[in-house]
């Protein structure tokens, strides 16, 4: 939404757990590839080996309306089958493919609304991610923050690696600060403060912030290989699930493009060590990212065309050290 002066302000989280009885087959994760939020907690549980313990559902990049009343005009995410009908955009134009990607809701649901619906949430907003108790028939949480902690702690006793620790006790203060103060609202905020500002007095504000923000952290990752130091934490994932998206869409769509993620040679070698994370790379769908921005939002872009760059070489070597043992930095 937007404020008098034009400036985006994001819907805080509506549902906020913090805890879960950990069981195998109890919970549901359900995300959009394209979310940078709902990737990260994606990222996360790839990272701790719980895909045998939590399962996945996987919306269709593209919005669709999730009402066939003609006075309902929301539109968001919705799923579909691998091998479905191609969707079109909210106004009816291109063809974009029901990939092997999609893993739609095993209780029926046909969009992220009915999920929130089915345990009394008739408001909204409908995002991802969102962790889902299939028991109690509740959401656990929608808050991507709430999520990653959970992941990364509570299930422990099933997960593969549960030596996986993204949130080490020592940095705790140090990260928590650099987050709040820097990472959220100047970068993973910053992006969307740009896109959706209404007015040019928000919109550079916003970008200042932004690429300020940019050049502080190119300093800091010249310095040291993560933002905590040696270790990969969370808040690296969180900064890395914006920087990636970076180039192929923010740079156009949200108008970020006074310089470039290849223009900060050290966030640039910073996002491909962090993809060289086994984890992190089966959670970057670069088609999803691309799909969903391009054509979900239509006033932005009335016939979903998108654009042909995917951004700078993600498989060139980082060169910034050895590669990352997650199961040895605890």
């Amino acid at each position: 939404m937007a404020t008098k002066d034009g400036s985006y302000k994001r819907n805080a989280s509506k549902h906020r757990g913090t805890s879960v009885e950990p069981e195998a087959g109890r919970y549901r994760l359900h995300v959009a590839l394209a979310c940078p939020w709902a990737a990260g907690a994606l990222s996360t549980l790839y990272l701790k080996g719980l895909e045998d313990v939590i399962a996945v559902s996987v919306v269709h990049p593209t919005w669709q309306k999730t009402r066939d009343d003609a006075d309902d005009a929301h539109c968001g995410w919705v799923y579909r089958s691998p091998g479905d009908a191609p969707l079109a955009n909210p106004l009816g134009h291109g063809s974009f493919d029901c990939d092997d990607a999609l893993a739609p809701d095993p209780s029926g649901a046909s969009s992220i609304r009915d999920v929130y619906a089915s345990c009394g949430d008739l408001d909204g907003p409908f995002t991802t991610p969102l962790l889902f108790d299939t028991k109690t028939n509740d959401i656990v949480s929608n808050e991507s923050l709430d999520i990653l902690r959970i992941l990364n702690g509570q299930f422990d006793g099933l997960a593969k690696r549960p030596r996986v620790n993204l949130y080490p006790e020592a940095l705790e203060e140090e990260l928590a600060a650099l987050n709040a103060d820097v990472v959220y609202p100047c970068v993973n905020n910053g992006v969307y403060r740009c896109g959706f500002s209404k007015s040019q007095t928000a919109y550079d504000a916003a970008a200042r912030d932004l690429f300020g923000a940019l050049d502080a952290l190119e300093t800091k990752l010249g310095e040291r290989r993560f933002l905590g130091g040696d270790r990969f934490t969370w808040l690296d994932l969180r900064l890395y699930h914006t920087l990636v998206r970076f180039d192929p869409v923010y740079s156009v769509y949200f108008k970020t493009n006074a310089r470039l993620l290849k223009d900060h040679p050290n966030l640039y070698a910073f996002v491909r060590d962090v993809y060289a994370l086994d984890a992190v790379r089966r959670s970057t769908n670069m088609k999803h990212i691309k799909t969903h921005y391009f054509t979900s939002h239509a006033h932005l872009n009335p016939y979903g065309i998108i654009p042909a760059s995917d951004g700078p070489d993600l498989e060139r070597p980082a060169g910034r050290g050895p590669p990352v043992d997650l199961e040895m930095v605890n």
